[in-house]
């Protein structure tokens, strides 16, 4: 059975990503800077709308995984799509770069693959509109034991929380990684999801997991407070690693006592798709490499600004190189 360096499972989502003004977003009733799930409809008509598309792979774990992949690393990744023609582009895209993707696509599944139709305003915003499909399906059934226990780090993503089955998948396979040796943690995604899920997502951070990724919003989010000190402090007293990404005012690092809070240029974006994603591709990359918390920082803060400097969830230059540049590696 192959060893691999990280797992993660997530919505398998084809990205659409299009130019668009705030005059665009406004007659189209697309709220500016934040993530709309729409229906099924509403997903062919705004991609109707899309004139210079750029179809890529997405989804936010898998976005972490192929940035970890393009670093050398054997990595897999668990999610659903339907065997349409987007899901056949999902997989086949995904297999071209080198991850292994677990599942086939479903056939005779009653959801279509799911797609992102991301439109990027030229301040570098995007507005995200998801119609989930299919890949919210995920269950148990959908996490194979052998590829979970191979795991050295098993990375989650917070939107698959929003169903039951999703939980109990995440508890599965976090426990098969611990089990087999391994390490599971989380992004936590969202906000909101963390407000309908509180008890939930705390009880599996502090049982299950050793490691837990979020920004600002979302670890205040996990204990209802405004005060960031107080919630990240509380995190690190239930996990032994947290991770709080603060956009232009850096990233702070806490494992088992330690704090390190690394800084960062602050640049105006191109497109701030998968900044986070990519920022967790270089952070996991150097927690599975063994190196130390401030070095794990740098090179998630590299991989974000590198994907952030053009349009596209995914890196177009090579982090290894660019880590090399840095004396990091």
């Amino acid at each position: 059975m192959t060893q691999y360096e990280v797992v993660g499972i997530g919505n398998a989502v084809v990205d659409v990503i299009s130019h668009a003004d705030d005059a665009f977003l406004q007659d189209n009733g697309i709220e500016k800077g934040i993530m709309q799930l729409i229906e099924r409809d509403r997903a062919e008509n705004l991609y109707a709308t899309m004139q210079d598309r750029l179809q890529t792979p997405g989804g936010s774990v898998a976005n972490t995984i192929a940035g970890i992949g393009a670093l050398g690393l054997p990595t897999a990744f668990i999610g659903r799509v339907n065997d349409d023609e987007l899901g056949q582009f999902y997989a086949k895209a995904m297999t071209d770069i080198g991850i292994d993707f677990v599942n086939a696509p479903v056939t005779g599944g009653e959801n279509p693959t799911s797609r992102c139709m991301i439109f990027v305003t030229p301040d570098g915003e995007r507005s995200l509109n998801t119609y989930l499909g299919i890949s919210t399906g995920l269950t148990s059934d959908d996490v194979p034991q052998a590829v979970a226990s191979s795991a050295k780090l098993m990375f989650l993503e917070g939107y698959l929380f929003d169903h039951d089955a999703g939980k109990t998948a995440f508890r599965e396979a976090a426990r098969a990684a611990t089990a087999g040796g391994g390490m599971a943690g989380i992004a936590i995604s969202d906000p909101f999801c963390v407000e309908r899920h509180r008890d939930d997502f705390l009880a599996l951070i502090e049982n299950d997991l050793g490691y837990v990724i979020g920004n600002e919003a979302e670890i205040r989010a996990l204990w209802e407070t405004d005060d960031l000190e107080d919630a990240l402090t509380r995190t690190a007293a239930i996990c032994d690693t947290v991770v709080c990404t603060r956009s232009g005012d850096g990233v702070t690092l806490i494992r088992k006592g330690e704090r390190v809070d690394v800084p960062v240029t602050k640049v105006t974006p191109v497109d701030a798709t998968g900044a986070g994603d990519q920022f967790a591709a270089g952070f996991l990359y150097g927690m599975a490499t063994g190196r130390d918390l401030e070095t794990c920082g740098k090179m998630g803060n590299i991989c974000a600004a590198e994907v952030i400097s053009h349009i596209g969830p995914r890196p177009q230059t090579s982090m290894m190189e660019l880590f090399k540049e840095k004396g990091l590696v």
